[in-house]
């Protein structure tokens, strides 16, 4: 939401796909979602690991955690629906958080998305990230015990929780990619980098194909298409 023409870039995409989504710190929401829903923006996700002042400057480095509350408040009015709050779970830091934020999304009517930190294989065995890492299979199964139900998200195979809370009932979802085959099995995401190259995973570069080059050679729509097919191939599930 940098961008001056953000909502530009939403009105013209809008309109050749099923769903525009977008991902965001939030600081700019505010102002910027009733104008992003009218353009065909359909939901939002908001980045909100923490509800203290100073972990949130700690953790994020800079940013106004009151105007990021104002944008999910804002979000939520204009009708971007689901908005999704992710909070990326770090040991000793914001892990006793988890029922503060369960309590902040049921009065927001926001869903919240519990996502453990994740690195590849190498960081897995490096002290510096076992020293962040807070595995979330015990808070999983918590929540499965508090649960009034238990659905499953298709799109990316985890488990919703509807839990009570705050007088009312929240939706929660766990994220966790670490050493998690399931999770690796049913992924089917292809991103597009800054750079121009088409990812099939976002820890995995041996399966990225370059798009950009090809598209500045004029290559053919079928051309295109061959590199999309290409890419999808080289998908491999990243833990397993």
């Amino acid at each position: 939401m940098l961008r001056e023409d953000i909502v530009e870039v939403v009105e013209r995409i809008a309109p050749l796909l099923r769903e525009v989504s977008l991902t965001t710190n939030g600081t700019r929401l505010s102002d910027l979602a009733s104008p992003l829903k009218r353009a065909g923006l359909s939901r939002v996700n908001v980045s909100l690991h923490t509800l203290n002042l100073e972990r949130y400057h700690r953790l994020c480095g800079s940013g106004d955690l009151v105007q990021v509350v104002a944008g999910i408040e804002s979000a939520v009015s204009a009708g971007l629906n689901p908005v999704k709050v992710n909070m990326v779970v770090f040991r000793d830091e914001n892990e006793k958080e988890i029922p503060e934020l369960i309590e902040f999304c049921a009065r927001k009517r926001a869903v919240l998305q519990l996502i453990e930190f994740e690195g590849n294989r190498a960081d897995a065995c490096n002290e510096e990230f076992a020293s962040r890492y807070y595995p979330l299979a015990a808070v999983e199964s918590d929540l499965e015990r508090e649960a009034v139900s238990v659905s499953v998200n298709e799109l990316h195979r985890r488990r919703r929780f509807l839990v009570p809370a705050n007088g009312s009932r929240v939706e929660v979802e766990v994220v966790r990619p670490m050493h998690n085959t399931e999770f690796c099995s049913n992924c089917s995401r292809l991103r597009l980098t800054s750079d121009g190259r088409l990812k099939p995973c976002l820890l995995d570069p041996g399966g990225e194909v370059d798009v950009l080059t090809a598209v500045r050679n004029g290559v053919s729509d079928d051309q295109l298409a061959d590199l999309l097919k290409q890419a999808v191939r080289n998908r491999r599930p990243y833990w397993r």
